[in-house]
This record gives structure tokens, sequence and C-alpha cells, in this order.
């Protein structure tokens, strides 16, 4: 038996995968990937490039992704701290286009979620010093990235900003992104 347990979500492509953790007096040991413990779970995808973010309580990060030639899926994992990730289907022939997905995702819960290209992913930091690792199936590609405004009132997103006092912390360059009906996809 593997280290993960791999869980379908609503929307077809979008994985949550649970790891085992080996705890004792010292901390714990665990696996955040094995390739083959992840393709006997029929997960055949190949991770290029490795990202690491920190943010403050409140931070926004999203809602990321790149278009064809460069598509980038991404499996994200907390580190440390938490946070409310969220992936929305993108794919225009998808019977679930413009839905959303969210977890909780703790350096505690050692949860992670699989967004696969063709979602737009993004997050909300829960908590202080907010580590968030993603292995990346693509290449970052500047002239392919693309993004949807965060708080799109026709996606819907239930963010928990309740969790942090009511205020989020958003970068220029998200704030200024465009909606999903006015954005660019082509999958």
């Amino acid at each position: 038996m593997g280290q993960f347990i791999f869980n379908k979500t609503p929307l077809d492509g979008l994985l949550l995968i649970e790891a085992k953790a080996f705890a004792d007096g010292r901390g714990f040991f665990m696996e955040t990937y094995n390739k083959g413990d992840f393709e006997r779970n029929h997960f055949y995808e190949q991770f290029i490039q490795d990202n690491l973010s920190w943010s403050h309580k409140g931070v926004v990060r999203g809602l990321h992704y790149q278009i064809n030639p460069s598509p980038m899926g991404k499996l994200v994992f907390c580190l440390q701290g938490k946070i409310f990730d969220i992936g929305v289907d993108i794919r225009k022939k998808s019977p679930t286009f413009g839905k959303w997905y969210g977890e909780v995702l703790s350096g505690e819960n050692k949860k992670m979620l699989y967004f696969p290209p063709g979602f737009a992913h993004g997050f909300l930091a829960l908590e202080d010093d907010t580590y968030v690792h993603y292995k990346c199936t693509g290449l970052y590609s500047q002239e392919n990235e693309r993004a949807i405004i965060w708080n799109d009132p026709a996606i819907n997103i239930k963010w928990p900003v309740e969790q942090v006092g009511g205020k989020v912390i958003v970068s220029d360059k998200d704030k200024a992104h465009p909606r999903l009906d006015q954005a660019e996809t082509n999958f």
C-alpha cells in the first residue's frame, strides 16, 4: 500500500491527495511525492519545476494559469501555516466550466491538491508565515501566463475572509486581472 490516498473532487481532473505521515517524539517524516505510488493511482504527469511561496495572513494569490503551448499543472502542498486553496475549471468544453473547488491545506493536515492544466489556481493565506510548495508539470512562461480576478462575481468563490479579519492583501498585478468571461483560455 502506498503513502498517498487519492480522492476525486466534483471537478474532473482536480484531485485531493492525502499523504501519510509517520510521527514519533522527534516529529514526523512523510513523502510529498513518489512516482511509483502516483503511477499506481493512474497519475502519470511529470513534474519539471518546483516553486515555493511565503505569505502573510490575508494574502490572496491568483487566480493564475498558463495557456497552450505552455500549460502547467500544479501539485500544491502547504508546508507551514494554512491556506484556503482553490481551482477554477476554465476548460470551455468542460461541463464544470466556471465552477470552483476549494480545500483548506495546512502544515497539520498534510493534504495536497492537484490542479491539471485548464484550471486557474489561487489561495488565501489563513495564517502568518505560510509556506506553499508547488510541483509543476510545465515551465513558467511569461508570454503564456494568464490570470482571472480573484473575486470574479460570476465565479462566486466563497473565500473565508472572515478568518483573516475581513481584509485581504492582493498585489497590484492580481487586482488588474480580467473576469472569466474576458479571460483568454485555449483548453
